[in-house]
C-alpha cells in the first residue's frame, strides 16, 4: 500500500484498508498488521490507522478482539445509513449533530459527574480561542475532543457509539465553522454549554446547544438560493 497524502487521513487510512481487504491482501479469519505496522505502510499516525480501524469494525469489516488483535470479517462492506449521511448537505449534517448534541447535553445535565464537570473546563482550557492558528488540524481535535466530553458525560454507552460513528461528519461540520466559512461559535459560547450543564438542569443545557448552533443554521440558511 502506498503512502497518504495527509487530509482526512482517517478517513483516507479506512478506505485505503478496505481496498486492500477487497483485493485480498488478507484473507477472512487472518490478522491485521498490528497498528505499528499498519502506521509503517501508509506512513500515518498510530492514532490515524486506530480511528480507521475503529471505523472499519463499526461497518462490520474486521474485528477487534481483547488481546489478539484485529482480524479480518468480511471482504464486503455494504453502505449503512450512516455513511451516506455524509453525502447530505452541510445543513442537513448540521441539524443531525444539534439533535444530536442537544440530547447529549440533556443528558449530562441530569448524570455529569464533578469529575466530568472538570474534564468539560479543562478541554475547554486546552481548545483555546481561536482556529487562527499554525495547525488548524490540532485545533479541530481539541475542539471535538470536548463536544465528544459533552457526550461522554451523559452516560449513554449507545449515544456514545453513535457520536464516534458519526464523527468524520461531524467533524466536517466543525471544519466549516474553523475554516471561515461560517460563524465558529467562540469559547464563551463553548464554556456557556458546560455552566448549563453544571446547572443540573437539562432545559437551560438544550437551550444553551440550540442557541450555540442558531448563527450556523442561520448563516447557512441566508445563504441558500431563494432563501430571501
Amino acid at each position: 500500500m502506498r503512502p497518504l497524502q495527509k487530509t482526512n487521513l482517517a478517513d483516507s487510512a479506512a478506505d485505503r484498508i478496505r481496498t486492500a481487504l477487497a483485493d485480498g491482501l488478507w484473507r477472512i479469519g487472518e490478522k491485521l498488521p498490528n497498528e505499528q505496522g499498519l502506521s509503517d505502510q501508509l506512513q500515518v499516525s498510530r492514532g490515524t490507522i486506530r480511528e480507521a480501524v475503529r471505523v472499519l469494525v463499526a461497518q462490520g469489516l474486521l474485528e477487534t478482539r481483547q488481546g489478539s488483535g484485529t482480524y479480518v470479517v468480511t471482504d464486503r462492506v455494504v453502505p449503512q445509513p450512516l455513511d451516506l449521511a455524509r453525502r447530505t448537505s452541510l445543513r442537513d449534517r448540521l441539524e443531525a449533530r444539534l439533535a444530536l448534541e442537544v440530547e447529549g447535553a440533556r443528558l449530562a445535565a441530569q448524570r455529569a459527574r464533578p469529575a466530568a464537570i472538570r474534564q468539560l473546563h479543562a478541554l475547554l482550557d486546552q481548545r483555546g480561542h481561536s482556529a487562527a492558528e499554525p495547525d488548524r488540524a490540532a485545533f479541530i481535535a481539541r475542539d471535538l475532543a470536548f463536544h465528544r466530553a459533552v457526550i461522554a458525560a451523559g452516560e449513554n454507552a449507545a449515544m456514545l457509539e453513535l457520536y464516534d460513528f458519526f464523527t468524520r461528519s461531524i467533524t466536517d461540520t466543525i471544519e466549516a465553522t474553523t475554516g471561515g466559512l461560517l460563524p465558529e461559535p467562540d469559547l464563551a459560547a463553548h464554556r456557556a454549554i458546560v455552566e448549563a450543564i453544571a446547572t443540573g438542569d437539562p432545559d437551560a443545557a438544550d437551550r444553551t446547544v440550540r442557541a450555540f448552533m442558531r448563527p450556523v443554521l442561520a448563516a447557512l440558511t441566508e445563504s441558500r438560493p431563494g432563501s430571501d
